[in-house]
């Protein structure tokens, strides 16, 4: 009754949880938004303790203090700092690792009640634990890849500002304010950067750090090269355009050679899952043992890790870089 009364709990308390953050979370994340964005327009002379004006960059600390201090201690403190801010999330290192750790532990005491096997609360723990960094690094992957969709149209709204006539430094505040997120932003940084008085070659390769795109290190390595032998920079912004563009031709034609194969993958993946669970409801004494016998829990340990190693073996084969 204990176990049972413990189950419905934490079910109820997912169930709960995941309804109030689906309805709530998105207004308190706008409502956010719309105060750092007017905080941002409260000019400095309204400010009441009258402290003198900086134009040092301080980082914001976040609910987590302490756990960001021995983050940044760490050896891989600086790139996982480095992954949050390519992904674009608001939030810090040590949100990230807390939230780790709270699931990990979570996912561990839960595995420990239902199987009553000390050997799954390392693996629950494991895979817990890994789910914020895995979050984290798939919105990484997918605001890089409309970074990299973006970036034509960025390389020629500065092809055009400067046949207009104007500055290189005018035209990078242009493409941050006139496109929309992530080239936009990415740009606006890099022009408040230089506008503040970095060299605009640590600001373009700042920008080339932040942004993890061989297209946008092409870029910066022909405008450094151009504004240190001359030559019509326009005329290679359209010409590194028209390139981008070309090799998503490529790799959209790439993509479809390699449909077959990517479903193979999700069908290889998804089959056994699927006859499991067929298999239980049509005939559960047969898979019973599977679940509730030792043995059958090892080999679905098993059966789990050597399918995720089959998946990724897959997608490697499959990727063909262009």
């Amino acid at each position: 009754m204990l176990l049972a009364l413990l189950v419905f709990v934490l079910g109820a308390g997912a169930v709960i949880g995941g309804y109030a953050l689906f309805m709530y979370a998105p207004q308190a994340m706008a409502r956010r938004q719309m105060d750092l964005r007017l905080s941002a327009l409260v000019s400095p002379s309204a400010s009441s303790d009258g402290a003198d004006e900086s134009v040092v960059r301080h980082a914001v600390e976040s609910s987590m203090p302490a756990i960001d201090r021995m983050v940044a201690r760490t050896k891989h403190g600086s790139t996982l700092a480095k992954l949050v801010e390519q992904s674009g999330l608001r939030t810090s290192p040590g949100a990230v690792v807390g939230g780790a750790i709270a699931l990990g532990a979570g996912l561990g005491f839960l595995a420990m009640i239902l199987t009553r096997q000390i050997l799954s609360v390392p693996v629950a723990f494991i895979m817990g634990a890994s789910l914020p960094f895995a979050f984290v690094m798939n919105r990484r992957s997918a605001r890089m890849k409309v970074f990299e969709e973006q970036f034509p149209d960025a390389l020629d709204l500065l092809s055009r500002a400067l046949r207009a006539g104007h500055a290189f430094q005018t035209a990078l505040g242009m493409v941050g304010d006139e496109l929309k997120a992530p080239v936009g932003p990415e740009f606006k940084k890099t022009f408040d950067q230089q506008n503040f008085g970095l060299p605009l070659r640590d600001a373009l390769n700042q920008l080339a750090e932040r942004v993890f795109v061989l297209d946008v290190k092409f870029f910066v390595t022909a405008v450094l090269i151009q504004r240190e032998t001359g030559g019509n920079l326009s005329e290679i912004l359209d010409n590194l355009a028209h390139v981008v563009r070309e090799r998503f031709k490529i790799r959209r034609q790439v993509r479809v050679h390699t449909a077959h194969g990517r479903f193979t993958a999700f069908i290889l993946l998804s089959l056994p899952a699927v006859l499991a669970i067929a298999l239980t409801l049509l005939n559960p004494d047969h898979m019973a043992p599977l679940f509730h016998e030792r043995m059958g829990q090892m080999s679905l340990m098993i059966a789990m890790v050597m399918q995720a190693i089959g998946f990724v073996w897959i997608q490697k084969v499959i990727k063909i870089e262009v």
